[in-house]
């Protein structure tokens, strides 16, 4: 049981961290149009996003290198998981956008 909840638990800990970093990027991107200053909403998302990357990753791996890996590939997951998820939350509102521009 603790062997499974050593490779588990990190790997949760790298998808949370993956959806938190990968989806935090996506959504800073959407908002550069609407900013006034989207050099510093860059910086700032990309040092917050850093920040609670490397607090879990290290968190997580103190000790143990497997846990780290482990979280890794969770991280990993994510990253594929939020690409895919985005890719379709963007073709449904290109696609809502080019109806709405035909109706017109």
């Amino acid at each position: 049981m603790n062997e499974i909840s050593n490779i588990v638990l990190p790997f949760i800990v790298g998808l949370l961290l993956g959806i938190t970093f990968y989806g935090g990027l996506w959504y800073t991107v959407n908002k550069l149009t609407a900013s006034k200053m989207p050099a510093l909403l860059i910086m700032s998302s990309f040092v917050f996003r850093i920040g609670i990357v490397l607090v879990g990753f290290y968190s997580i791996g103190i000790g143990d290198w497997k846990k780290l890996v482990v979280c890794l590939v969770g991280f990993i997951v994510a990253r594929f998981t939020v690409i895919h998820y985005t890719k379709s939350m963007d073709g449904k509102a290109l696609q809502i956008k080019k109806e709405a521009v035909h109706e017109a």
